[in-house]
């Protein structure tokens, strides 16, 4: 167990009259970490330190900026042991994932190094002689980043490190599932020599977070906020930002459909299937959430996929016996993944392997036969329980992945790629792999989702895009004619 603070103005501090909450280990219900409860004050706090640092900031050249972002890749990379730890201890998950959170988070940071000088406009030609016109894009100021604890490193480092990159400061609001966790990103950058007020961390107890962060959203500074999460509290977080008319990137649930046409290599879209159903326990926001195959192969492809779930090894993470499944994040998912097995199998669905849980310790869990009447079929396991639904041919497989509120990943395995490429092209999602996995992420991409799956794109130039304003700018470089 740790005790934490936060971070405003560069300074460690507690919450005011030194509020606490515990986040207690999903397993034994061990206090993991202590963190400060924010109240709304403290979170105006870390704006306004935001908002005085932007000035000079802002300001900063980009070899300056990705100056900073290099070393604090390289901070966060040398702080793995310490982040394997804490992931366990606070979310339950595997020390495998937490170690490609880093991996994968600590090549985010040096791509928005690498984004700083790509920063740009365009000249645009303007009717009125002599008038030099242009699209700049400029720092837009205090960005709030709201990240969670499925993925918590890379989604953390995520919220903030093209923000930074593009001139704003930000101010994180760590999730109540694992401060610790995102206390460690935060020091990473603290130790890369940010200088005071550009990053900043608060932290709050889950009772506080409606207030904590409308007082953030409310300020004047706060020009954008990005959140990852679910699509019930992404749903409050646009209502909020709408009050205040604060533009707001949304990356939220999924049921990143798996489409297994008739031609497929069945060994390949196994092992795409079974890392894409249970990496991180399916607790990530673009896991395999429905497998539909085909009739003509449906029989070889659920067999040899069954047989490769039933031996994926489960344990607690915090032992030196390696894992591919550790906890889920609390009993409320155990809860949840048993209702949905239930429902299933009283409406005629067939339990392969796994089954009902009775701690967090889930074993992977195939439903075949799965039907629309059934809740598993349209609702969001975020657990390792995985339903099959069986189709007739490509229009039955198109329509099937697109019956559902979300869309954020998919994918699409079969021989004839070109047949397949079209395919993907016809499902509504905002990211689609053809012959790969649904979970799939690179720092330089458009990452985002449509419908349900939330609003904006982070990543890459997309997110240049979203993190900074465009202004137009035009300066006269001789007379010019007035009506009057």
């Amino acid at each position: 167990m740790s005790d934490m603070s936060m971070l405003i103005n560069g300074l460690k501090v507690t919450a005011e009259r030194g509020a606490t909450f515990e986040r207690r280990n999903p397993l034994d219900g061990t206090v993991a970490s202590r963190a400060p409860a924010a109240s709304p004050a403290d979170a105006v706090m870390a704006v306004e330190a935001a908002a005085e640092a932007f000035k000079t900031w802002s300001q900063s050249g980009p070899s300056e900026r990705r100056a900073f972002l290099l070393k604090a890749a390289d901070a966060l990379e040398a702080k793995t042991p310490q982040f394997v730890e804490a992931v366990a201890a606070e979310t339950g998950a595997s020390g495998h994932w937490a170690g490609f959170n880093v991996f994968l988070a600590a090549g985010m940071i040096r791509e928005a190094a690498a984004l700083t000088t790509q920063i740009s406009g365009e000249v645009i030609p303007s009717d009125i002689p002599g008038s030099l016109a242009m699209a700049v894009r400029q720092p837009a100021g205090v960005v709030l980043g709201i990240a969670p604890w499925n993925a918590p490193i890379i989604l953390g480092v995520r919220a903030i490190c093209v923000p930074l990159a593009c001139g704003n400061t930000v101010v994180m609001k760590g999730s109540e599932n694992c401060p610790r966790t995102h206390q460690l990103i935060i020091e990473a950058f603290q130790e890369a020599g940010f200088p005071p007020g550009v990053v900043n961390y608060i932290t709050n107890a889950p009772a506080d977070a409606g207030v904590v962060v409308e007082a953030m959203v409310a300020h004047p500074a706060v020009r954008r906020v990005n959140f990852t999460g679910s699509t019930r509290v992404g749903r409050i977080i646009a209502m909020t930002c709408a009050k205040y008319l604060k533009p707001v990137v949304l990356e939220l649930g999924g049921k990143a459909p798996m489409v297994v046409l008739d031609d497929a290599d069945i060994d390949d879209a196994v092992n795409g299937a079974a890392f894409g159903c249970f990496a991180n326990s399916g607790q990530i926001c673009m896991s395999t959430e429905r497998i539909i195959v085909d009739e003509k192969i449906a029989d070889v492809f659920v067999k040899k996929f069954v047989d490769k779930a039933k031996v994926l090894p489960v344990g607690d993470p915090r032992k030196p016996e390696p894992v591919v499944l550790g906890s889920v994040i609390g009993m409320n998912t155990v809860d949840h993944c048993n209702a949905l097995i239930d429902d299933a199998l009283s409406k005629g669905a067939k339990l392969l392997c796994g089954g009902k849980a009775e701690n967090t310790l889930m074993a992977a869990t195939v439903l075949d036969h799965v039907t629309p009447a059934m809740r598993i079929y349209h609702e969001e396991s975020f657990g390792p329980v995985k339903p099959i639904v069986r189709v007739k041919g490509v229009e039955e497989a198109v329509a099937c992945a697109n019956d559902n509120e979300y869309g954020l990943s998919a994918a699409v395995f079969g021989g004839d790629i070109a047949r397949a490429f079209n395919v993907a092209r016809r499902i509504d999602s905002g990211i689609c792999h053809v012959n790969g996995p649904t979970v799939h992420d690179e720092a330089q991409m458009p990452f985002g989702g449509v419908k349900g799956s939330g609003l904006g794109r982070f990543g890459g130039k997309a997110g240049i895009h979203e993190f900074t304003e465009l202004r137009w700018i035009t300066m006269q470089t001789s007379p010019r004619h007035y009506p009057f």
